[in-house]
């Protein structure tokens, strides 16, 4: 077990035990108040929900989905009745790790945060996860509880078939109004919840990425880091309880997670949750609802220049984008057609949130921006030094906010080096701190802002009875920075035609993620190796 820590209130120490020796930590830095004025005792749920409510937020509007409007006393009414499930009949102890996997609702923000409150440690997946995925990510955090959307129960019951551990299951619909089996328990139950007294360095919440090897990665981040995330990042963007805020990252992505739930909550906002968007849609919402803030990927923020003439987007002041490199076009072209200019930043699951951007009159367009309050950033070398500016290298960070894989000690040496986090991607810094995005480092293919590994596509293809090899890598793309593209040997090569591309895009589509299926399909007659067998991607790339 790591040592150091106040005593967890924790009764099931899976997460406390399986974090990384504190050898292996990168420096975490908390000088930057409020950072360093936190308590030892911290509950994330009753600091951006109980509270807000007991100073007087509760009648103001948290969550707004399609014609429904949540109160912050209703978000929190609906958290304490699904925390008394959890605990009365779930029979869940602080420390369990529960599955939530949902799209973007306001059910998905109560049963997280009833998971803080509880004690329990959040593990949200996205919507689009297949049950194949959702099986290693139960069997990873030892999985024993389960809440889900209705509609994508199919999967979770999926899991369970093949694992008699996952043995607490309820459904929800988007409002828990639906007679699903978890709005007619927590329906029963009264709306007070005594929230679990944890420790500040208890964990809150574990989120899978997916790396390079195809396996889906847990990174641990405790009740602080859910705040010092709301303390940092939004330092640059000037919340206000009057903001309004809409996007198109799942709740369960970090960017989605700091963006739609806890930044605007932590300043008394209030959110319009949409299930699934389209730039169309995502125009008419921020017309509709008055959004004054709008977060998503640089692919969107080119296709909806193209229409956003159509729209009124006179309430909008703050635009934000993150999930891939935002190109100086994309950023001219919305500024043209909008007047706003985009608010860029990269962050990382490893590190929570965002950690470099700049805002206002402090954006530079093309650059990713300079280290947000509470964050060093620089550029190292293959050696791993420091370089002096104008310098390309590999991008460091370290923070409040940190990488600690779960059980996953190799990973943790890689990216943690001499204590800082090593994101995988190759930057310069300019003479004024200024960060410029050179290339990843590694063969992840970034993609309309989701991350996806080559390999596990790769592992999925070769499971149909078709291909005897492929090889995946990322094609450059206008719309979507890079696009999945495939190259496969056939078994029989007279099967090399249309009809067998939509046969295997169909295939991996139906057992991970649609959007990791291969857009491009290329048969060969052989792929490029070593001498010694290994594939050469990069003349693939070529």
């Amino acid at each position: 077990m790591a040592t150091g820590f106040a005593t967890s209130a924790h009764l099931d120490g899976f997460s406390r035990d399986h974090l990384p020796p504190r050898s292996a930590w990168p420096v975490m830095d908390t000088g930057l108040a409020p950072l360093s004025d936190y308590p030892d005792r911290l509950n994330a749920a009753t600091e951006l929900l109980d509270r807000m409510v007991a100073e007087g937020h509760g009648h103001r509007p948290a969550f707004l989905f399609e014609d429904a409007v949540w109160s912050y006393a209703d978000l929190l009414d609906r958290a304490n009745r699904i925390a008394r499930v959890l605990v009365e009949d779930m029979e869940l102890v602080a420390g369990n790790r529960v599955l939530l996997h949902s799209p973007n609702t306001p059910m998905l923000v109560a049963a997280w945060f009833a998971v803080l409150k509880a004690g329990g440690v959040c593990v949200a997946t996205m919507p689009l996860l297949r049950a194949r995925e959702l099986s290693h990510i139960c069997a990873t955090a030892r999985i024993r509880h389960a809440l889900c959307d209705h509609r994508l129960g199919d999967e979770v019951d999926q899991v369970r078939a093949e694992m008699p551990d996952l043995a607490h299951v309820l459904r929800f619909s988007p409002l828990g109004d639906g007679g699903q089996s978890l709005d007619a328990a927590m329906a029963s139950r009264p709306g007070d919840f005594a929230n679990v007294d944890t420790a500040a360095d208890d964990v809150a919440l574990i989120a899978f990425t997916s790396g390079t090897t195809g396996k889906a990665k847990g990174t641990m981040h405790f009740h602080r880091d859910l705040i010092a995330a709301c303390d940092c990042f939004p330092r640059l963007l000037n919340i206000t309880p009057a903001d309004r805020f809409c996007g198109s990252p799942p709740v369960a992505f970090t960017f989605g997670l700091g963006a739609l739930v806890l930044f605007p909550m932590r300043h008394g906002a209030s959110v319009v949750l949409v299930e699934s968007f389209t730039p169309d849609k995502m125009l008419a919402t921020v017309a509709r609802y008055g959004v004054t803030g709008l977060y998503t990927a640089p692919t969107a923020y080119r296709a909806m220049a193209d229409i956003a003439v159509n729209h009124d987007l006179s309430s909008l002041r703050l635009c934000v984008s993150a999930g891939e490199h935002l190109p100086h076009a994309t950023w001219d072209r919305w500024h043209h057609v909008t007047g706003l200019g985009i608010v860029d930043g990269i962050g990382a699951t490893e590190m929570m949130h965002i950690f470099i951007s700049a805002a206002g009159k402090d954006i530079r367009p093309g650059s990713t921006g300079r280290p947000v309050p509470g964050y060093q950033a620089c550029v190292l070398d293959d050696d791993g030094r420091p370089l002096p500016p104008g310098s390309t290298g590999l991008l460091a960070v370290r923070g409040p906010t940190g990488c600690r894989y779960l059980d996953n000690p190799e990973r943790q040496a890689a990216y943690v080096r001499n204590g800082w986090n090593v994101t995988g991607d190759i930057y310069r810094q300019d003479e004024d701190g200024y960060f410029w995005f050179v290339a990843r480092a590694d063969d992840m293919i970034v993609s309309a802002g989701y991350n996806i590994s080559g390999p596990e596509v790769e592992n999925v293809l070769l499971e149909h009875p078709l291909v005897a090899e492929c090889a995946v890598i990322g094609a450059s793309d206008s719309d979507r920075g890079q696009v999945v593209a495939a190259f496969v040997v056939l078994r029989d090569p007279a099967k090399a035609n249309a009809a067998t591309v939509e046969e295997l895009q169909a295939f991996v589509k139906a057992r991970i993620a649609p959007y990791k299926y291969p857009r491009r399909v290329e048969f060969r007659e052989t792929l490029p190796r070593t001498q010694t067998g290994k594939l050469q991607r990069f003349r693939l790339k070529e």
